[in-house]
C-alpha cells in the first residue's frame, strides 16, 4: 500500500530535474500525477520517460494558461490532494547588466506563476491536501554575484508558503515549502553552462556544503513525499535540503 494511493497529484514543472523524480516517486507510492511542462519538447520527452504520469504544455508564467491547467486537471480528476508549485527559472546576471525584460520573466514565473496556480487550485483541493512550494537556499542566504533577481524572487516564495498556510488553514489545506541547495538538475544545461562551468558548480558545491557533496533530485523527492503524505502535523514550515549550508 502507497502513501499517496488514492490521490491526485499535480506538479508543475515536472518534466525533468526536481519534479520528474517527485513525479516518479509519487506514482510509485500510488498517486496519479499530471505534470507540466514549459514546452511541447519537453512534454513529449517526459511522456517517454515517465509512462503513466499525464503530461501537459502549461506556460507557468501565464495567468491564463494556469487557470486553464487547474481547469483542464479536475474536469479530467474531480480534484487535486496534492500540489506541487515546482516550476521555476533561474537567471543570473551583474546589476549592471539586469534589464527589465530579465527581471519580469523571473518574477512572471517564480513569483506571479506560483501565486496565481495555488490560487486557482485551493478551491479544487478538499480538506486534508497538501500544498508544497520550491522555494531556495537563495532566498534566505546572504546572496551570491549574479543571483539577486533570482533569490529575491524565492525569498518571496518563502513568504507565500507561510502566507498561504495561514490563509488555507481553516480548511485543513497544509502548505509547506522545501528550499533546496545545490541539485543537480538540468536547469544548468538550460542556463547554457559548459562543461567546464558545470563541474566548476559540483566542485563549489563540494566545498560550500557541509555533507561535501552536491545534491540529487531524488533527495529534494523524498522530502516532497514527506510533506505531502507525512507531515500531517505540520503547515507553514520550510524544509531546508541543502546539506548543512544554511544551519551549518
Amino acid at each position: 500500500m502507497g502513501k499517496l494511493d488514492g490521490k491526485i497529484a499535480l506538479i508543475s514543472g515536472g518534466t525533468s530535474g526536481i519534479g520528474a523524480a517527485t513525479a516518479k516517486l509519487f506514482q510509485a507510492e500510488g498517486a496519479t500525477v499530471i505534470v507540466t511542462g514549459s514546452s511541447a519538447q519537453s512534454v513529449e520527452a517526459a511522456r517517454a520517460e515517465l509512462p503513466g504520469v499525464e503530461a501537459i504544455v502549461s506556460d507557468a508564467s501565464d495567468v491564463v494558461a494556469t487557470k486553464t491547467l487547474v481547469d483542464q486537471v479536475t474536469a479530467a480528476h474531480g480534484r487535486i490532494d496534492v500540489l506541487f508549485v515546482n516550476a521555476g527559472i533561474a537567471r543570473f546576471a551583474p546589476l549592471d547588466q539586469v534589464d527589465e525584460a530579465f527581471f519580469d520573466a523571473q518574477f512572471d514565473t517564480n513569483v506571479k506563476g506560483a501565486f496565481f496556480l495555488v490560487k486557482h487550485a485551493a478551491p479544487k483541493i478538499p480538506e486534508g491536501g497538501a500544498i508544497i512550494l520550491t522555494a531556495s537556499v537563495a532566498g534566505s542566504s546572504g546572496g551570491f554575484g549574479g543571483g539577486t533577481v533570482y533569490g529575491a524572487t524565492k525569498a518571496a516564495v518563502r513568504s507565500l508558503g507561510r502566507t498561504f498556510a495561514t490563509e488555507l488553514v481553516a480548511r485543513r489545506i497544509r502548505v509547506n515549502t522545501i528550499s533546496p541547495g545545490p541539485i543537480l538538475t538540468p536547469i544548468l544545461d538550460k542556463n547554457g553552462f559548459t562543461p567546464a562551468q558545470k563541474q566548476g558548480f559540483v566542485e563549489g558545491a563540494q566545498t560550500r556544503v557541509p555533507l561535501g557533496r552536491i545534491g540529487q533530485p531524488e533527495e529534494v523527492a523524498r522530502a516532497a513525499l514527506y510533506l505531502a503524505a507525512d507531515a500531517s502535523y505540520t503547515t507553514g514550515a520550510e524544509l531546508f535540503v541543502d546539506g548543512g549550508l544554511i544551519d551549518l
